[in-house]
């Protein structure tokens, strides 16, 4: 096996990048398998991104709606930052050789491709773990790698959202399946992917021995459906999302105040936290309500306690609900959006929002977002920019000749 390529200095200080001297190469494209190499990276590993020559095509994903490609794409810059691009054009041999190249310098092989195209390509998990035996394999797919639909293409939306019944059952019956927004089944799959990848790596360091991790868009969501599903295939039926009139937990339920912003109550526990509130809605007269002297009485009679409640939230604006409900110990939370999410204090007051730059002669910067960890009280920081379509091929290829001279 040749020796390793050098790792670049990703950051002068290694504080919140425990990946530092690991090398991924990712092979990957859209969303799912580069988010994989974006965590990595932020943590600190030398991610080298392999792309045709006409590049991911997330770099090109708002070309549709007549932005310039060249504009900066916050989306691919969420999960390609600090990773170096390389141009290689598998078809030929050319290119296929240096790709062996890479992965014989790497611990950690990254892709997204579809069996059947790995195969053609002699890139499946088994015959690349086989060449490169301390190699650290991660294959995702749209429904993983058997049965009949390993070959069919996935997306989030497809795979995740839709054919595993998180769409139907988080939507009432009468109203027409939740379309979940872009890319969260892709970053819970790429999350699920990246452990798996860290077990290995814990395994190898034992072992010397790599190994395959194979995840899917579906097996992730079926996962995350899993308390949905286990019920399903222990009773053989399953309650259906009520409309928010319906809802069978009132105290854990969706409400609008006279500004008309929406929030969510989290009161869990009906008998407990039901005192608190009537406390800061000013209402005693619902504990003496016989209708809801007991969670039991709350849950049979939950849509009656929804109007009173609906009455109430509509005199009062979410500021004034917010002091009252902390003065109370209400527990509960804003449904913001995304512009109120970009200006919440709590995100600031974590840095979770972190400035990187964008390819190209585009001075701005493009503010993405940290990953969800954080190491020894530090939030690691983007190592590097987002990386032009083979801005570092010739670069790398030269390290990889150095090398083996």
């Amino acid at each position: 096996m040749s020796t390793p390529l050098p790792p670049p200095d990703v950051s002068a200080d290694p504080m919140g990048k425990p990946l530092i001297g690991h090398r991924v190469i990712e092979l990957a494209q859209w969303v799912a398998g580069p988010a994989v190499g974006g965590l990595m990276a932020d943590w600190g590993a030398d991610v080298i991104k392999v792309e045709a020559p006409t590049g991911d095509p997330q770099r090109n994903m708002f070309a549709a709606v007549g932005i310039e490609k060249d504009i900066p794409n916050p989306a691919f810059a969420q999960d390609n930052r600090g990773k170096r691009s390389v141009v290689l054009d598998l078809q030929s041999s050319e290119g296929r050789a240096r790709l062996e190249q890479l992965l014989a310098s790497a611990d950690v092989f990254v892709t997204n491709l579809r069996p059947g195209a790995l195969e053609r390509l002699d890139l499946s998990a088994t015959a690349v773990q086989a060449r490169h035996p301390s190699l650290v394999v991660a294959a995702q797919s749209g429904y993983g790698p058997e049965g009949p639909a390993r070959d069919v293409a996935g997306y989030d939306i497809g795979a995740f959202v839709s054919r595993t019944g998180i769409a139907r059952t988080n939507s009432p019956e009468a109203e027409p399946p939740i379309n979940l927004r872009s890319a969260i089944g892709d970053h819970a799959t790429a999350m699920a992917t990246t452990m798996g990848v860290l077990a290995k790596l814990l395994e190898r360091s034992k072992t010397g021995r790599g190994g395959i991790v194979e995840s899917s868009l579906y097996q992730t969501g079926l996962y995350l459906a899993s308390w949905d599903l286990s019920i399903q295939l222990t009773f053989g039926r399953l309650s259906r999302m009520r409309p928010r009139h319906l809802s069978t937990a009132p105290l854990v339920n969706s409400y609008q105040s006279s500004d008309h912003r929406w929030f969510y109550l989290i009161g869990l526990e009906a008998e407990r936290h039901f005192p608190g509130l009537c406390a800061a809605i000013e209402r005693p007269d619902l504990l003496e309500d016989p209708r809801f002297e007991r969670a039991s009485g709350i849950l049979k009679n939950a849509p009656e306690l929804i109007v009173e409640l609906d009455a109430v939230f509509a005199t009062r604006t979410l500021d004034d609900w917010s002091e009252r409900f902390d003065t109370h110990d209400v527990w509960w939370a804003p449904c913001q959006t995304m512009a109120e999410v970009a200006e919440d204090p709590q995100a600031l007051a974590l840095g979770l929002f972190l400035p990187t730059d964008a390819p190209g002669n585009h001075p701005e910067n493009i503010r993405t977002v940290a990953g969800p960890l954080r190491f020894d009280g530090v939030l690691p920081v983007p190592p590097g920019p987002v990386p032009a379509l083979g801005q570092h091929t010739d670069e790398v290829l030269e390290e990889l000749d150095r090398m083996v001279q």
